[in-house]
C-alpha cells in the first residue's frame, strides 16, 4: 500500500507529515440555511456562497458533522467544499499526485495523497481512502459523481467502519445503480419503462439474438455507471457485434464492469431527468426536471431547467413516478430519475443516478435549494425541511460544460492552462455561475475527465438565460489548452436550439458532417472583418507609441507620425471560399473611434474597449442605417503576418496584408498537404488498448487497426485504404502522444 501524507497548510506554508495542523485562514461562515432567495444564491462559484450574507432569518437546523472527507477532486470537491465551508464545517480533501497543487487540495482544511495518478491506484483505491479517513478523523463521506460515487462495496466498507456516507444506502445503491436491476425495480414501481431484456447479455451471439428479436433498432448499455460510457447505438448485426465489443470493454475501464444490457431504441426521443430526495424518514420530494437533450456520444453537453417541451401534467406524472421508485427502494439521499420523452410527450425509465448529478447546479439555481447542503443535512439525520408544496420554481437556467478537448474531433486536449478567466456576473442578479476546480496554471492530465467547468447561467426567461450564456462564452477566457467553447456558443446561438425544437439527435442532425467550427457569413462575416481591422490599427499604434514609450499611456504619447489611415487586404484561414477583403480604416477625430469601410457593407464605425492586461476586446459598431451592434471578440495570440482572434467562440487566424503584401501574395506556392493515408496517427494522447494487426498483415478499407483510450473513453483506428502493414511501432498498454505514428502502411504490390 502507498505511505498515505496528510498535507495541510497554515497561512499559505505547505507540511509534509503524518501529524494534523490546522488551516489558519480566515473564512466567514453563516449559519446554515436550506432555501436561499435567488438574489442570494444564484452566485458565481469564484465567489459562491463567501459572498451569502443569506436571508434576515435564516434558520439553524442542527449540528451536522464537525469534519468531513470528499472522496473525489476537481470542480465537485471544491462545490462540496465551499457548501461545507459555509456550514461550519471541517474539510479533507484527498488527492493523486497528479492533483498535488489542485484548487480542491488547496481549498480544504486538510488534504491527503491517497497514491500515483491512474485512477484504480488513488480515486478508486478503497483501502487508501478508508486510511484516509481513519488517519482525518473524518465522521462522514461525500462522494460527489463519478469514481466512487455509486459503488455500493464503498459504502459497505464505510458503515462497517462507523463513517457515514453521504448518499443513499448499499442496498438502493446496489439495486438502482444496476441498470438491469434498476429496470425491473422501476416496472415494480409502476415506472414507465423501455421494451428490452432485462437480464445480462452473455456474448456476442447472444447479443445478436437479443438484438433480432426486440428490432431494430437497439441500445447497447453498459449495466454499471453513466456518463455516456460503455454506450453503442446499433441498426443492424454488424453494428451489434462492433458494439458490443466497445461498450463491454469501455464498461471495463470505466467502472471495471463489463456487463450490457439491450433495450430498443426510442428514436428521436428527448432526455429529461428528474432531481429527488430523500430523507430517513420516509419523506421523498422531486424537483423542476432538467432538459439534457443536447449530447454527444451519449454524453450531456448542455443542460437547461425547466425543459421548454412539458406541461404540467407531464411534469407532475414524472416527478411523481420518479419519488414512486425512491420510495420503493426505500431511498435516501440526492438522486436521479433520468428518462427518455418521445414526441408525444409518452416517457420511459431509462436508469437512476444513485449520486449528485453533474448538472444540479441548474436545479440550485431555478429553486433557490442547495442540494449538497441537503445531502449533508440527511446523512446527519435530520428530517427534510420541506414538503412537495414548498419547492417551487423561478425563472431559467443553462448549463455549458466547458471540455478540454477539440470539438471538432471530439478529442480530449491536454496541457497546462497559461491564461484563465472565468465570466463574471455584470449585476448584482448573480446570473453567472462557474462550478470549476481549476486556476490559471492548473494541468488537464490524460488521466481524469477533461471538465474545466460547468458555466451556468440564469434568467427571468429562457432567453434571457440564453443571451447571457452566450456572453458569459464570449468573455471566457482558456488558453493552453484546446476547448469546446467554440461547439457550445454555436449551439446555444442556433435558431432551433432557442426555439426549443430539440431532440437527442439535435447534434448528428445540426452538423451531419461533423462540427466544423462558426461558417462566416452575411453578418458574421462583417463583424470579423471590422474587429479584424480595428485590432490591425490598435497594434500598429500601439507599436508607434512603444517607439517614443518611456511608460507612460500610448494616448498621452503617440508619436506625431503614426498613422491615422490604412488600407488593409484581411483573410481569414476558416473559409478559403472567401477572398481577401479590401479595408479601408481611418481613425476618427473622436478617441478609440476608426471608421471601417469595406465593400458589400455599410459604412462602420467601431469603438472598443480593450485593455492590455485581458485579450477581451468589447467592441460597439455604428452601422449606416443599420441597428448598432455589440461584441466580445478575444485577442488570442500574434501570427507572423497578422493575428489569431477568438470570435463567436471560434478561433480564426487572420491575415493582413498592405497593398504591396496582397499584390506579392498572389505568387506564394501553397505547401502541399503531407499524405497521411499510409500512417495510423493517435488522435489524441492516450493509451494503447489493443492492435488487431502486426506487421506483414494485408488490410481492407475500414479494417480495425488499434484501439487507443483517453480519460476512458475509446477510439477506434482504420485503415483508410487497402494496404499492407509495413511496420507496427507500439504495443497495448504504451502511453502515446497526439499525432504519434502508431502503425505505418505501404501500397499492396499488384
Amino acid at each position: 500500500m502507498n505511505i498515505l501524507t496528510t498535507r495541510t497548510r497554515v497561512v499559505g506554508t505547505r507540511f509534509s507529515a503524518n501529524s494534523v495542523i490546522i488551516n489558519q485562514k480566515n473564512f466567514a461562515f453563516y449559519r446554515p440555511s436550506i432555501i436561499l432567495p435567488a438574489r442570494y444564491f444564484h452566485s458565481s462559484l469564484t465567489t459562491y456562497y463567501a459572498n451569502i450574507q443569506g436571508p434576515p432569518q435564516s434558520v439553524d437546523y442542527g449540528k451536522t458533522f464537525d469534519k468531513i472527507l470528499i472522496a473525489n477532486r476537481g470542480e465537485i470537491a471544491v462545490r462540496v467544499i465551499r457548501t461545507a465551508k459555509k456550514m461550519g464545517i471541517k474539510t479533507v480533501a484527498v488527492y493523486s499526485d497528479a492533483d498535488a497543487r489542485s484548487l480542491h487540495v488547496e481549498m480544504a482544511d486538510e488534504a491527503v495523497n491517497i497514491g500515483p495518478p491512474p485512477s484504480n491506484q488513488s480515486y478508486l483505491n478503497i483501502p487508501n481512502i478508508l486510511q484516509a479517513i481513519k488517519s482525518t478523523g473524518a465522521q462522514a463521506v461525500h462522494p460527489g459523481y463519478g469514481f466512487l460515487s455509486e459503488n455500493s462495496h464503498f459504502v459497505k466498507a464505510l458503515n462497517e467502519a462507523g463513517v457515514e456516507f453521504i448518499g443513499p444506502g448499499e442496498s438502493a445503491m446496489a439495486d438502482l445503480g444496476d441498470k438491469i436491476q434498476s429496470k425491473i425495480i422501476a416496472k415494480q414501481s409502476g415506472v414507465n419503462t423501455i421494451p428490452g431484456f432485462d437480464g445480462v447479455v452473455k456474448d456476442s451471439s447472444h447479443a445478436l439474438q437479443i438484438a433480432r428479436s426486440i428490432g431494430y433498432p437497439i441500445m447497447l448499455k453498459a449495466s454499471a455507471g453513466g456518463g455516456g460510457k460503455g454506450m453503442r447505438i446499433a441498426w443492424d448485426d454488424q453494428e451489434v457485434l462492433d458494439g458490443f465489443k466497445l461498450a463491454s470493454q469501455e464498461s471495463l475501464s470505466s467502472f471495471g464492469d463489463n456487463r450490457l444490457l439491450i433495450e430498443r431504441y426510442i428514436d428521436n426521443p428527448r432526455h429529461i431527468e428528474i432531481q429527488v430526495i430523500a430523507d430517513k424518514f420516509g419523506n421523498v420530494l422531486y424537483f423542476p426536471e432538467r432538459e439534457c437533450s443536447i449530447q454527444r456520444r451519449n454524453q450531456k453537453v448542455i443542460e437547461e431547467a425547466p425543459s421548454i417541451f412539458l406541461d404540467q401534467l407531464t411534469r407532475k406524472a414524472m416527478g411523481e413516478q420518479a419519488a414512486s421508485l425512491a420510495r420503493h427502494v426505500g431511498y435516501v439521499s440526492a438522486g436521479t430519475v433520468e428518462f427518455l420523452v418521445d414526441p408525444q410527450r409518452n416517457f420511459y425509465f431509462l436508469e437512476m443516478n444513485t449520486r449528485l448529478q453533474v448538472e444540479h447546479p441548474i436545479t440550485e439555481y431555478i429553486t433557490g435549494v442547495d442540494l449538497v447542503e441537503l445531502m449533508i443535512r440527511i446523512a446527519a439525520n435530520q428530517k427534510l425541511p420541506m414538503t412537495q408544496e414548498d419547492i417551487k420554481f423561478h425563472g431559467w437556467a443553462f448549463e455549458s460544460r466547458v471540455y478540454a478537448e477539440d470539438p471538432e474531433k471530439y478529442l480530449p486536449s491536454i496541457g497546462r492552462l497559461s491564461k484563465y478567466i472565468e465570466p463574471q456576473s455584470l449585476t448584482d442578479k448573480h446570473e453567472v455561475r462557474c462550478d470549476s476546480g481549476i486556476v490559471e496554471g492548473s494541468e488537464i492530465s490524460i488521466y481524469y475527465d477533461p471538465l474545466i467547468c460547468k458555466l451556468s447561467t440564469y434568467g427571468e426567461t429562457r432567453d434571457d438565460a440564453i443571451n447571457t450564456m452566450l456572453k458569459a462564452l464570449d468573455s471566457y477566457v482558456i488558453k493552453g489548452v484546446t476547448h469546446n467553447i467554440p461547439l457550445l456558443h454555436e449551439v446555444i446561438s442556433n435558431q432551433r436550439f432557442r426555439s426549443g425544437n430539440i431532440s437527442t439527435k439535435f447534434l448528428a442532425e445540426e452538423y451531419p458532417g461533423g462540427f466544423k467550427g462558426h461558417v462566416v457569413k452575411d453578418e458574421s462575416l462583417h463583424e470579423l472583418i471590422s474587429i479584424s481591422a480595428f485590432v490591425h490599427a490598435k497594434r500598429d499604434l500601439r507599436n508607434w507609441s512603444w517607439i517614443d514609450g518611456n511608460g507612460t499611456s500610448f494616448r498621452d504619447n503617440l508619436n506625431k507620425n503614426a498613422p491615422n489611415k490604412w488600407d488593409l487586404w484581411i483573410s481569414f484561414n476558416n473559409n478559403k471560399d472567401i477572398e481577401p477583403i479590401n479595408v479601408k480604416v481611418e481613425k476618427t477625430g473622436v478617441n478609440e473611434e476608426f471608421e471601417i469601410i469595406m465593400p458589400n457593407f455599410p459604412r462602420t464605425i467601431i469603438s472598443a474597449k480593450w485593455p492590455l492586461e485581458t485579450p477581451l476586446i468589447n467592441a460597439h459598431l455604428r452601422i449606416d442605417n443599420q441597428e448598432n451592434r455589440t461584441l466580445i471578440a478575444q485577442y488570442i495570440d500574434p501570427l507572423p503576418i497578422g493575428f489569431r482572434l477568438q470570435y463567436v467562440g471560434t478561433k480564426f487566424d487572420i491575415t493582413v496584408h498592405n497593398q504591396r503584401q496582397h499584390e506579392l501574395s498572389q505568387y506564394m506556392i501553397e505547401k502541399p498537404k503531407q499524405d497521411l493515408s499510409k500512417v495510423i496517427l493517435s488522435p489524441m494522447p492516450g493509451s494503447v488498448v489493443s492492435l488487431a494487426v502486426q506487421a506483414g498483415d494485408l488490410v481492407a478499407e475500414g479494417t480495425e487497426i488499434a484501439v487507443v483510450e483517453a480519460m476512458k473513453m475509446q477510439n477506434v483506428l482504420r485503415a483508410s485504404r487497402a494496404s499492407k502493414v509495413k511496420k507496427v511501432n507500439v504495443k497495448p498498454g504504451d502511453a502515446v502522444a497526439a499525432d504519434e505514428i502508431l502503425v505505418e502502411l505501404e501500397d499492396v504490390k499488384q
